[in-house]
Protein backbone atom coordinates (compact mmCIF):
# COMPACT_ATOMS: atom_id res chain seq x y z
CA UNK A 1 0.00 0.00 0.00
CA UNK A 2 1.29 3.62 -1.03
CA UNK A 3 0.04 6.67 0.98
CA UNK A 4 -0.03 9.90 -0.99
CA UNK A 5 1.76 12.32 0.76
CA UNK A 6 0.60 15.07 -1.55
CA UNK A 7 -0.88 18.11 -0.73
CA UNK A 8 -4.54 18.09 -1.54
CA UNK A 9 -4.06 14.61 -3.39
CA UNK A 10 -7.23 12.90 -4.19
CA UNK A 11 -9.12 10.77 -7.10
CA UNK A 12 -10.99 13.32 -9.21
CA UNK A 13 -14.11 12.65 -11.71
CA UNK A 14 -14.44 15.98 -13.32
CA UNK A 15 -17.47 16.86 -15.75
CA UNK A 16 -17.52 12.58 -17.22
CA UNK A 17 -19.57 12.30 -20.37
CA UNK A 18 -19.27 8.31 -22.08
CA UNK A 19 -21.25 6.82 -24.38
CA UNK A 20 -22.12 3.20 -25.23
CA UNK A 21 -23.18 2.29 -28.58
CA UNK A 22 -24.20 6.17 -29.07
CA UNK A 23 -26.21 6.23 -26.44
CA UNK A 24 -25.25 8.86 -23.63
CA UNK A 25 -24.80 6.44 -20.57
CA UNK A 26 -22.70 9.04 -18.22
CA UNK A 27 -23.97 12.64 -18.25
CA UNK A 28 -21.77 15.43 -16.08
CA UNK A 29 -20.62 13.08 -13.74
CA UNK A 30 -18.45 14.90 -10.72
CA UNK A 31 -16.92 12.86 -7.37
CA UNK A 32 -13.55 13.05 -5.58
CA UNK A 33 -12.63 10.12 -3.75
CA UNK A 34 -9.79 11.08 -1.07
CA UNK A 35 -6.82 9.33 0.39
CA UNK A 36 -7.82 7.49 3.43
CA UNK A 37 -11.45 7.40 3.44
CA UNK A 38 -14.52 4.99 1.88
CA UNK A 39 -16.38 6.58 0.03
CA UNK A 40 -20.00 4.74 -1.02
CA UNK A 41 -21.02 4.64 -4.24
CA UNK A 42 -24.39 4.11 -4.38
CA UNK A 43 -28.02 3.42 -7.07
CA UNK A 44 -30.29 1.07 -8.60
CA UNK A 45 -29.06 -1.23 -10.97
CA UNK A 46 -28.60 0.54 -14.48
CA UNK A 47 -27.81 3.72 -12.64
CA UNK A 48 -24.43 4.12 -14.39
CA UNK A 49 -21.91 3.08 -11.69
CA UNK A 50 -20.30 0.48 -13.12
CA UNK A 51 -19.65 2.15 -16.22
CA UNK A 52 -18.80 5.18 -13.94
CA UNK A 53 -15.33 3.08 -12.10
CA UNK A 54 -14.53 1.07 -15.61
CA UNK A 55 -14.21 4.30 -17.21
CA UNK A 56 -12.10 5.74 -14.19
CA UNK A 57 -9.68 2.45 -14.74
CA UNK A 58 -9.58 2.81 -18.33
CA UNK A 59 -11.54 0.22 -19.59
CA UNK A 60 -14.09 2.11 -21.00
CA UNK A 61 -13.17 5.56 -23.45
CA UNK A 62 -15.29 8.79 -22.15
CA UNK A 63 -16.87 11.34 -24.42
CA UNK A 64 -15.56 14.55 -22.32
CA UNK A 65 -14.36 15.71 -18.84
CA UNK A 66 -11.32 14.78 -16.83
CA UNK A 67 -10.28 11.70 -14.41
CA UNK A 68 -7.00 12.36 -12.48
CA UNK A 69 -5.57 11.14 -9.38
CA UNK A 70 -3.23 13.08 -7.55
CA UNK A 71 -3.34 16.00 -10.02
CA UNK A 72 -2.00 13.67 -12.85
CA UNK A 73 -4.85 12.88 -15.77
CA UNK A 74 -5.84 9.32 -16.29
CA UNK A 75 -9.00 10.01 -19.08
CA UNK A 76 -7.16 8.19 -22.31
CA UNK A 77 -4.12 5.91 -20.82
CA UNK A 78 -4.77 2.44 -20.93
CA UNK A 79 -5.36 0.61 -18.37
CA UNK A 80 -1.98 -0.80 -17.48
CA UNK A 81 -0.83 2.77 -16.88
CA UNK A 82 -3.84 3.68 -14.91
CA UNK A 83 -2.79 1.24 -12.68
CA UNK A 84 0.83 1.99 -12.75
CA UNK A 85 -0.72 5.78 -11.51
CA UNK A 86 -1.97 4.01 -8.74
CA UNK A 87 -6.10 3.58 -9.30
CA UNK A 88 -6.45 -0.73 -9.39
CA UNK A 89 -9.76 -1.91 -9.92
CA UNK A 90 -11.67 -4.91 -8.55
CA UNK A 91 -14.37 -6.24 -11.08
CA UNK A 92 -18.02 -7.10 -10.20
CA UNK A 93 -17.90 -11.04 -9.33
CA UNK A 94 -14.63 -11.71 -7.99
CA UNK A 95 -13.71 -12.82 -11.35
CA UNK A 96 -10.02 -14.60 -11.18
CA UNK A 97 -7.24 -16.02 -13.66
CA UNK A 98 -8.99 -19.34 -14.77
CA UNK A 99 -6.75 -22.28 -15.21
CA UNK A 100 -3.88 -20.57 -13.19
CA UNK A 101 -3.57 -21.12 -9.39
CA UNK A 102 -3.85 -18.94 -6.44
CA UNK A 103 -0.02 -17.95 -6.59
CA UNK A 104 -0.09 -17.42 -10.41
CA UNK A 105 -3.18 -14.96 -9.89
CA UNK A 106 -1.05 -13.04 -7.70
CA UNK A 107 2.60 -13.62 -9.66
CA UNK A 108 0.21 -12.35 -12.61
CA UNK A 109 -0.72 -9.34 -11.26
CA UNK A 110 2.66 -8.44 -9.85
CA UNK A 111 4.14 -8.25 -13.26
CA UNK A 112 4.42 -5.10 -13.56
CA UNK A 113 7.20 -5.03 -10.88
CA UNK A 114 10.93 -6.17 -10.56
CA UNK A 115 11.02 -9.83 -9.33
CA UNK A 116 11.79 -8.81 -5.70
CA UNK A 117 9.72 -6.07 -5.69
CA UNK A 118 7.08 -8.13 -6.79
CA UNK A 119 7.86 -10.90 -3.82
CA UNK A 120 7.17 -8.09 -1.52
CA UNK A 121 3.93 -7.04 -2.74
CA UNK A 122 2.74 -10.40 -2.98
CA UNK A 123 3.87 -10.97 0.48
CA UNK A 124 1.95 -8.02 1.91
CA UNK A 125 -1.24 -9.01 0.46
CA UNK A 126 -1.19 -12.54 1.81
CA UNK A 127 -0.44 -10.45 5.62
CA UNK A 128 -4.01 -9.17 4.25
CA UNK A 129 -5.78 -12.07 3.51
CA UNK A 130 -3.79 -14.80 5.43
CA UNK A 131 -6.24 -17.72 4.63
CA UNK A 132 -4.97 -17.69 0.85
CA UNK A 133 -1.52 -19.44 1.86
CA UNK A 134 -2.76 -23.10 2.16
CA UNK A 135 -4.72 -22.12 -1.24
CA UNK A 136 -1.51 -21.08 -3.33
CA UNK A 137 -1.13 -24.13 -4.87
CA UNK A 138 -4.81 -24.85 -5.90
CA UNK A 139 -6.52 -23.48 -8.94
CA UNK A 140 -8.26 -20.33 -8.55
CA UNK A 141 -11.55 -21.21 -9.97
CA UNK A 142 -11.94 -23.69 -7.82
CA UNK A 143 -11.95 -21.49 -4.42
CA UNK A 144 -15.37 -20.66 -2.97
CA UNK A 145 -17.10 -17.09 -3.73
CA UNK A 146 -15.78 -15.67 -0.40
CA UNK A 147 -11.91 -17.12 -1.42
CA UNK A 148 -12.10 -15.55 -4.66
CA UNK A 149 -13.34 -12.07 -3.86
CA UNK A 150 -10.17 -12.12 -1.66
CA UNK A 151 -7.67 -13.03 -4.08
CA UNK A 152 -9.04 -10.04 -6.49
CA UNK A 153 -8.81 -7.93 -3.75
CA UNK A 154 -5.25 -9.54 -3.21
CA UNK A 155 -4.48 -8.46 -6.93
CA UNK A 156 -5.34 -5.55 -6.63
CA UNK A 157 -3.40 -4.43 -3.62
CA UNK A 158 0.03 -6.41 -5.12
CA UNK A 159 0.04 -3.12 -7.42
CA UNK A 160 0.19 -0.84 -4.39
CA UNK A 161 -2.67 1.43 -5.28
CA UNK A 162 -2.85 4.68 -3.55
CA UNK A 163 -6.80 4.26 -4.51
CA UNK A 164 -8.73 1.03 -4.66
CA UNK A 165 -12.17 1.10 -6.96
CA UNK A 166 -14.03 -1.76 -5.80
CA UNK A 167 -17.72 -2.86 -8.04
CA UNK A 168 -19.79 -5.15 -5.43
CA UNK A 169 -17.70 -5.77 -2.25
CA UNK A 170 -20.64 -8.36 -0.91
CA UNK A 171 -21.91 -10.06 -3.96
CA UNK A 172 -22.96 -13.50 -3.94
CA UNK A 173 -21.22 -13.48 -0.72
CA UNK A 174 -22.15 -14.72 2.78
CA UNK A 175 -23.00 -12.49 5.78
CA UNK A 176 -19.82 -13.61 7.88
CA UNK A 177 -17.20 -13.12 4.81
CA UNK A 178 -18.66 -9.65 3.82
CA UNK A 179 -18.08 -8.74 7.60
CA UNK A 180 -14.24 -10.28 7.36
CA UNK A 181 -14.24 -8.30 3.74
CA UNK A 182 -15.78 -4.79 5.15
CA UNK A 183 -13.21 -5.34 8.21
CA UNK A 184 -10.64 -5.67 5.85
CA UNK A 185 -11.09 -2.66 3.66
CA UNK A 186 -11.22 -0.17 6.67
CA UNK A 187 -7.68 -2.01 7.25
CA UNK A 188 -6.55 -0.70 3.59
CA UNK A 189 -8.18 3.02 4.08
CA UNK A 190 -6.46 3.49 7.32
CA UNK A 191 -3.61 2.86 5.79
CA UNK A 192 -3.83 5.95 3.63
CA UNK A 193 -5.42 4.39 0.33
CA UNK A 194 -8.84 5.87 -0.94
CA UNK A 195 -11.64 3.73 -1.53
CA UNK A 196 -14.54 3.75 -4.34
CA UNK A 197 -16.81 1.45 -2.70
CA UNK A 198 -20.12 0.45 -5.02
CA UNK A 199 -22.33 -1.58 -3.15
CA UNK A 200 -25.64 -3.17 -2.89
CA UNK A 201 -26.60 -3.09 0.32
CA UNK A 202 -26.47 0.19 1.16
CA UNK A 203 -26.48 0.10 5.10
CA UNK A 204 -23.71 -2.12 5.40
CA UNK A 205 -21.60 0.76 2.63
CA UNK A 206 -23.22 3.59 4.78
CA UNK A 207 -21.73 1.96 7.73
CA UNK A 208 -18.31 2.18 6.34
CA UNK A 209 -17.81 5.23 4.77
CA UNK A 210 -18.13 9.34 5.81
CA UNK A 211 -19.34 10.52 1.90
CA UNK A 212 -21.60 8.90 -0.44
CA UNK A 213 -22.66 9.66 -3.86
CA UNK A 214 -25.88 8.82 -5.42
CA UNK A 215 -26.47 7.89 -9.27
CA UNK A 216 -29.75 7.83 -11.11
CA UNK A 217 -29.86 7.62 -14.99
CA UNK A 218 -26.65 8.15 -15.23
CA UNK A 219 -26.25 11.54 -13.07
CA UNK A 220 -25.21 12.21 -9.62
CA UNK A 221 -28.65 12.31 -7.85
CA UNK A 222 -26.81 13.19 -4.26
CA UNK A 223 -23.66 13.79 -2.95
CA UNK A 224 -22.97 14.63 0.53
CA UNK A 225 -22.37 12.73 3.53
CA UNK A 226 -23.03 8.97 4.44
CA UNK A 227 -25.05 10.43 7.78
CA UNK A 228 -27.40 12.29 6.11
CA UNK A 229 -28.29 9.61 3.80
CA UNK A 230 -28.52 7.33 7.09
CA UNK A 231 -31.10 9.94 8.70
CA UNK A 232 -32.76 10.97 5.94
CA UNK A 233 -33.63 7.58 3.99
CA UNK A 234 -36.20 9.04 1.70
CA UNK A 235 -33.59 10.61 -0.33
CA UNK A 236 -31.55 7.11 -1.57
CA UNK A 237 -35.48 5.81 -1.60
CA UNK A 238 -35.79 8.28 -4.58
CA UNK A 239 -33.54 7.35 -6.34
CA UNK A 240 -34.15 3.47 -6.68
CA UNK A 241 -38.07 4.71 -7.11
CA UNK A 242 -37.29 6.47 -10.00
CA UNK A 243 -35.47 3.21 -10.93
CA UNK A 244 -38.48 1.11 -10.31
CA UNK A 245 -36.29 -1.11 -7.38
CA UNK A 246 -37.62 0.92 -4.45
CA UNK A 247 -37.41 -2.04 -2.45
CA UNK A 248 -33.72 -2.54 -2.68
CA UNK A 249 -32.88 1.44 -1.29
CA UNK A 250 -32.28 0.23 2.54
CA UNK A 251 -31.15 -3.24 2.95
CA UNK A 252 -28.46 -5.00 4.40
CA UNK A 253 -26.65 -8.29 4.53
Amino acid sequence: MVESDVPGSELEVRNLFVSRGGRPVLRDISISVPPGEITALLGANGAGKSTLVLTMAGILPAAGGRVSCDGAELLGQPPDAVRRRGVALVLEGHPVLVGLSVRDNLAAAALMHPRLEADREIERALEIFPELRARLSTPAQLLSGGQKQMVVIAQAMVSRPRYLLIDELSFGLAPSIVSRLAETIQVIASCGVGILLIEQFTTLALSLTKRAYVMERGAVAYAGSSAELRDHPEILHGAYLASGQADAAVVGP
